[in-house]
C-alpha cells in the first residue's frame, strides 16, 4: 500500500467514496489509510484468503458495481491484463488503480495501458509504479474465457502454473509412478489437474483428493480431473488435514511464492505429507535436482529413496512416516 498511499498525498490520487474493491490485495502489505469497513479484497489464493477475512469483507471474485478498483499487479502478464480489464468493465465510470513492482511487469503494462487509456496519474514509489485511469471500457480485448483449452487440449487459465501444456516434472513423476498405488491418496498442489488425471488411472485408488490454494487452478482441475473418484480442495496444502489418514501422498510441490525460490515451501509439503499418511503410507514426490529436501525427508520418514531422475529432476519415494502432532513439527 505504500505506493497508494504516496499517490494520494503526493501525486494528486483522490478516491472516490462509495465501494472500493482490492483486486489481489496481499495481506503483509495491510490496508494502508483504508479502514476495515470501506473495503472489499478480491483474492483467490487460499492462504491470502484466509488471512484477509479475518479482518475485512473478503469474496474470490469481483461482485456487482465498484466506484474504484485498485488492482494490485500479479506476475503473469496474461493474467495482469485479464484483472486490470475486469477492473475495468466492473468499475465502470468509476476508477481504476493499478500498483505493481517492476519485477513483476508494471513498467510493460503502464506502457501498453497509455496505448488505450488517458492516465490520470503515473508515480514511482518503492520500485515499481502506482497509476490510475477512469474505466471507459477501452480494455474489452484484455478480457479472456476463463477457462480455454492449451496446446494439449487441457483447460486452463491465465495465470496458473504451466498454462501452456503439461509440466516436465509431472510428466516425469508419472512416469516414475507404480501401477500399483491404491486406496486413499493426495495430489498436494494439485494445479490445474493434469498430474491427478495420470493418478486416477490406477484402478485401485478409490479417492484422490485434489489439494490447490490457486482457485482458478483448482477450478481447471475440476474439468482435466473430472471423476468420480476426485475430491477437490481449496487449501492451503501444507496445512490442510484429510478425513482420514492417506495411503499415499504424490506431489510436485512449487518451490517459490515469488521470483525468489524459497525451498521451505517444499519442506512444508513434506512435512504434511507425513503427518496425513498412515504408518504404512507412502510418498512419492519430484522436485528440481538442485532443492534440498533430503534432510527433511529423512527427518520426517525413516526411508527414503531416489528412485528415478535426471540432471534437472529427482524422483523420491519415502515409506515409514515418523508420527507427530501438527505443533510438534
Amino acid at each position: 500500500m505504500d505506493r497508494l498511499t504516496f499517490a494520494m498525498n503526493s501525486a494528486g490520487l483522490e478516491l472516490p467514496s462509495g465501494r472500493i474493491g482490492l483486486f489481489g490485495a496481499l495481506s503483509a502489505d495491510g490496508l494502508g489509510t483504508f479502514k476495515p469497513d470501506d473495503v472489499e479484497v478480491i483474492q483467490t489464493f487460499f492462504p491470502e484468503y484466509q488471512a484477509w477475512e479475518k479482518r475485512v469483507t473478503t469474496t474470490t471474485h469481483l461482485n456487482g458495481a465498484y466506484e474504484a478498483i485498485v488492482v494490485t499487479l500479479p506476475r503473469a502478464k496474461d493474467l495482469a491484463q485479464q484483472r486490470i480489464a475486469q477492473a475495468e468493465e466492473a468499475a465502470s465510470g468509476g476508477l481504476v488503480i493499478v500498483t505493481g513492482a517492476k519485477t513483476d511487469g508494471i513498467d510493460p503494462i503502464a506502457k501498453a495501458l497509455k496505448g488505450k487509456v488517458t492516465l490520470e496519474g503515473n508515480v514511482s514509489k518503492a520500485h515499481g509504479r502506482c497509476l490510475w485511469f477512469k474505466a471507459s471500457g477501452a480494455l474489452g480485448d484484455w478480457l479472456t474465457p476463463d477457462m480455454s483449452a492449451n496446446a494439449e487440449g487441457d483447460m486452463t487459465a491465465p495465470g496458473v502454473f504451466s498454462a501452456a501444456k503439461s509440466d516436465p516434472a509431472s510428466r516425469a513423476l508419472a512416469a516414475a509412478l507404480p501401477t500399483t498405488i491404491k486406496g486413499r491418496v493426495a495430489d498436494l498442489g494439485a494445479g490445474w489437474g493434469w498430474l491427478s488425471r495420470e493418478i486416477l488411472k490406477r484402478d485401485k485408488v478409490r479417492e484422490l483428493h485434489l489439494v490447490e490454494a490457486d482457485l482458478t487452478a483448482l477450478t481447471c482441475a475440476k474439468v482435466n480431473a473430472d471423476e468420480p473418484r476426485a475430491q477437490y480442495h481449496w487449501n492451503d496444502a501444507t496445512r490442510w488435514q484429510a478425513p482420514a489418514p492417506l495411503d499415499a501422498v504424490i506431489m510436485n510441490p512449487p518451490f517459490h511464492t515469488s521470483r525468489k525460490g524459497e525451498p521451505a515451501l517444499g519442506q512444508a509439503f513434506i512435512s504434511n505429507a507425513a503427518r496425513l499418511l498412515s504408518t504404512s503410507g507412502q510418498l512419492w514426490m519430484v522436485a528440481n535436482r538442485h532443492l534440498p529436501y533430503e534432510t527433511v525427508l529423512q527427518d520426517r520418514f525413516r526411508e527414503v529413496s531416489e528412485i528415478a531422475g535426471d540432471t534437472k529432476f529427482k524422483i523420491l519415494h519415502a515409506t515409514r512416516p515418523v508420527q507427530r502432532t501438527r505443533t510438534g513439527r
